[in-house]
């Protein structure tokens, strides 16, 4: 049976050990600008906008670090809040400098209800964060990383950890208030781990699985959509899909995924850039994470209807930025299939079923 996570705003678990006091209001996320489907209206957009509209919103904190947020729900993925000039560890005698600065801070975030950690490194959990966040507060992540966040060998293990491997789900229902209008449908989302790896097949990956220097990782699918109780049974609709690759090359693995979706599209593509080398730039012996050409070849192979990079310049270690994947992007003619998000930016886009 799929287990299940409720995610309910007026039950909500502070993120930090130490609640950051807001005695006038919640805080608001710092939205430098708001983008929507290039050839879609957005819900501004519509006449007489309401929340019928059913929007949803994925914003850009930095690095793999965003929030998804749809009808109250706030999911926050691969928390890493250091800024321009920190360190993080990435490996044996593997270090990298962080050259950006997060669109805002871990303690001026809004309510969230979980985290969505993609793997156990430090670039997508660092310190700070482990230090700081409550070890009662919802994360769901790899078995590797549960394992290291549970372990009995830390000061103050964490204490609400789901583990997902591959095509694992979890369905989170999300309350709403009496007085919503849902029609009787309750919202939810469902998260699936998808296929993933960090480190390219070969001699190295096995020298990585004795070694455990880089963590095994995990891209998900999250759907969101409806239940609606009929009688004694329970349909289920699927309004709107989107796919995080997570940080993995381009591997026979992720044609499964396709494969697993049996025709449905995916809507949304959040994807992880970069061309991460290690030990560094100065020695780049391996990549392990795509760069631009691979990030259009996912395109291809997974056919969304946007995407949007993200984790492509934030650290020393990531060789090819941007504007890699831009003229990758240019050259296949799929231009109108991305959208590009600054720290601080913001994409709605509307689900269908309500």
């Amino acid at each position: 049976m799929t287990p299940t996570l409720t995610l309910n705003s007026l039950k909500r678990i502070p993120l930090l050990k130490t609640k950051t006091h807001h005695p006038d209001h919640e805080p608001q996320l710092p939205i430098s600008n708001t983008k929507s489907h290039p050839t879609r209206p957005s819900a501004t957009d519509l006449p007489n906008p309401s929340p019928s509209n059913n929007t949803g919103s994925i914003y850009f904190i930095g690095t793999a670090t965003t929030i998804l947020s749809w009808h109250g729900a706030r999911i926050l993925t691969d928390p890493n809040f250091l800024h321009a000039g920190d360190h993080v560890h990435l490996g044996p005698g593997v270090t990298s400098e962080r050259l950006s600065n997060p669109s805002v801070d871990i303690d001026a975030l809004p309510a969230l209800d979980c985290i969505l950690l993609s793997h156990y490194h430090e670039d997508h959990f660092d310190r700070l964060v482990e230090d700081s966040l409550s070890r009662q507060f919802p994360i769901i992540s790899t078995p590797h990383a549960k394992s290291c966040l549970t372990s009995s060998s830390k000061p103050e293990p964490f204490q609400n950890v789901t583990a997902l491997d591959f095509f694992e789900s979890l369905i989170m229902p999300i309350a709403q208030p009496a007085s919503a209008n849902s029609n009787g449908k309750t919202p939810q989302i469902k998260v699936t781990a998808m296929p993933g790896k960090h480190v390219p097949p070969g001699p190295l990956a096995v020298a990585n699985d004795l070694l455990g220097a880089v963590p095994p990782t995990n891209g998900w699918l999250l759907e969101l959509g409806y239940t609606a109780s009929t009688g004694s049974a329970q349909n289920s609709e699927v309004g709107y899909r989107i796919y995080i690759s997570g940080d993995t090359l381009l591997i026979d693995e992720l044609k499964q995924i396709p494969q697993w979706l049996q025709g449905q599209k995916i809507d949304l593509m959040l994807i992880h850039l970069g061309g991460t080398t290690i030990p560094g730039p100065k020695m780049p012996l391996l990549m392990v994470t795509m760069d631009g050409a691979q990030g259009v070849k996912l395109m291809k192979l997974m056919n969304p209807d946007i995407t949007i990079p993200i984790h492509y310049d934030d650290y020393d270690v990531m060789v090819s930025g941007l504007d890699d994947f831009k003229k990758e992007v240019d050259g296949a003619g799929l231009q109108d299939k991305v959208v590009y998000l600054d720290r601080g930016g913001e994409y709605q886009f509307q689900v269908r079923g309500l």
